[in-house]
């Protein structure tokens, strides 16, 4: 398996897991704690959260078909990049936990560099 594959379905399988499970199927606390931490009221929390898990897997599923369009890849660090962000300023314990979004983030933005390069090395080799 080559490592552009290996890149796509990291970060497609990660887009759709954490959607899926800590939004669709069932509000992890961690999420009714970033949610809450906007101020909105449980119900708006609890649809925010479920739109984002919505969004998420949506994400996950057009970036495994897409992959190869170096505009997606961009979009997923900047993604990334936005809700570690989001993390840093309205929760920034969450950033010394375990398993946290500094290691999850970091690492999916490593293998998007990994694709954008993969990707790049590829066209120019076409192009020889």
């Amino acid at each position: 398996m080559s490592s552009i594959q290996i890149a796509r379905f990291i970060i497609s399988f990660s887009w759709l897991y954490h959607g899926i499970f800590p939004k669709l199927v069932h509000i992890a606390p961690l999420e009714k704690l970033m949610t809450s931490s906007l101020g909105l009221s449980g119900e708006l929390s609890y649809l925010l959260t479920k739109s984002a898990g919505v969004g998420e897997v949506i994400f996950g599923v057009l970036f495994f078909i897409f992959y190869r369009n170096k505009v997606m890849v961009i979009l997923n660090i900047i993604g990334l990049t936005g809700l570690l962000a989001f993390v840093a300023v309205l929760q920034p314990q969450l950033l010394v936990e375990a398993f946290n979004p500094v290691t999850t983030n970091i690492t999916l933005i490593g293998f998007s560099l990994i694709l954008l390069v993969e990707l790049e090395n590829e066209d120019k080799k076409g192009k020889v």
